[in-house]
């Protein structure tokens, strides 16, 4: 069974830092590329960074290039998104995501997401 399961939400202030973590079981999660999106409340899913499944490269979605940073942990099938000077406009719901694409087509797999609320 398939599971990614987010934490590391919640509530900080303004200019504080979260580290989020995402754990997967039940697929090969060397062979997935690892991405985080996030969801503000009223507003559509966006895709926020992603590290290769092979030589852990990394992209960022402009807006949060400087701020976020996107890793894995191989050994223990565990991505994170390190998150400093947040802001309120980073209040979202953060999702994880597990990709690759085979044959038949794309694969793709979903958290369920954690609640970052940045407000004072």
């Amino acid at each position: 069974q398939v599971q990614l399961v987010e934490s590391g939400g919640g509530l900080v202030q303004p200019g504080g830092s979260l580290r989020l973590s995402c754990a997967a079981s039940g697929f090969t999660f060397t062979n997935y590329a690892m991405r985080w999106f996030r969801q503000a409340p009223g507003k559509e899913r966006l895709w926020v960074a992603t590290i290769s499944a092979t030589d852990m490269s990394t992209i960022y979605a402009g807006s949060v290039k400087d701020r976020f940073t996107i890793s894995r942990d191989n050994a223990k099938n565990t991505v994170y998104l390190q998150i400093n000077s947040l802001k309120p406009e980073d209040t979202a719901v953060y999702y994880c995501s597990a990709g690759r694409v085979l044959g038949s087509g794309p694969v793709t797999y979903w958290g369920q997401g954690t609640q970052v609320t940045v407000s004072s």
